[in-house]
């Protein structure tokens, strides 16, 4: 068989047409591809040694891992097949999303500090020290807070709002139960703490200002949100030029009980789509990383999005 049958055998596939698009733009390991495109790894494998045996992938090995990138040095013709198949790549229905996630994971690559704390959290309950717990740490970062005005949406009974309140300039928590809001003023009020308001107001038309706040927060309620989109134009909506958005939600899951056991109305979020929302909501400088994984099944895993309005 010749040189450019092969080629054209090897990008007959939609999946390596998917693996030479991504490694089009830069080199890439397996573990990598595997985040991008939700592929097992075993197959993404599979279709790299395909790839590479009519070498129109080479891999390098650095440490334990193996990166591969598009062969360089390419004649007229396997240039000219690898270009249409790039281009016809840009046709497939996982491609807006498989760039999205590349650039997350390249992003997150580079961001040597997440690999340290990971390295930090997975050190952490390896052995007992009187006091040293994850409660008290987070007291401890608390107090570093400068002093902001923030918004907890979907604040529930307003746990985290009463913490912040410990720090910040002042926090307004939103919810759209009356009697989480009832419990949270109640409970505030009764704690002494003075610049922690409850508003009644729903995530899609929350009942704050424009511009008025330096950051907001939507710990594990982005999930409960009818239109999560709408959410994140009014999260920037009512941030001050150069303020963020915090995120903690649920990555993607299949467990369907979920909605009547917790009143979910989503199943969590793929990176990509809560990506693309950001985005459209006018948001920069965006970063999303899955920063837990609970042991016991179904195995939730939680991930952590920021971002901020322009200046």
């Amino acid at each position: 068989m010749s040189a450019t049958l092969k080629t054209l055998r090897a990008l007959a596939d939609p999946t390596r047409l998917r693996i030479v698009a991504l490694l089009e733009e830069g080199e890439l390991s397996v573990a990598e591809l595997q985040e991008i495109t939700k592929l097992a790894q075993s197959r993404i494998s599979t279709h790299l040694g395909l790839l590479s045996e009519t070498a129109i992938v080479i891999a390098r090995r650095e440490g334990k891992r193996t990166y591969y990138r598009l062969q360089p040095d390419r004649t007229s013709e396997e240039g000219r097949l690898v270009t249409l198949a790039v281009r016809g790549a840009a046709e497939l229905p996982e491609h807006e999303r498989d760039e999205l996630n590349r650039r997350r994971v390249v992003a997150l690559r580079e961001e040597q500090a997440q690999v340290y704390f990971n390295q930090v959290a997975g050190r952490f309950d390896r052995s007992y020290g009187p006091g040293r717990s994850w409660q008290a740490f987070g007291h401890l970062l608390l107090r570093i807070l400068p002093p902001l005005v923030v918004a907890d949406l979907g604040s529930g009974e307003g746990l985290l709002a009463e913490l912040l309140a410990r720090s910040c300039k002042q926090v307004i928590a939103v919810d759209n139960s009356e009697k989480m809001v009832e419990f949270g003023a109640r409970k505030a009020r009764k704690n002494g703490v003075t610049n922690l308001e409850f508003r009644l107001g729903d995530l899609s038309h929350p009942p704050i200002e424009d511009r008025a706040v330096d950051l907001v927060i939507l710990s594990q309620a982005l999930h409960h949100a009818e239109d999560p989109q709408k959410a994140l134009e009014e999260a920037h909506r009512i941030l001050k030029p150069g303020g963020r958005v915090m995120i903690l939600d649920l990555l993607r899951h299949t467990f369907g009980q979920a909605h009547e056991l917790y009143g979910d109305r989503w199943l969590g979020f793929e990176e990509a789509d809560l990506h693309r929302w950001l985005e459209a909501a006018g948001f920069q400088a965006i970063e999303l990383s899955v920063v837990a994984r609970e042991e016991q099944p179904p195995h939730f895993e939680t991930l952590l999005a920021t971002a901020a309005r322009a200046a």
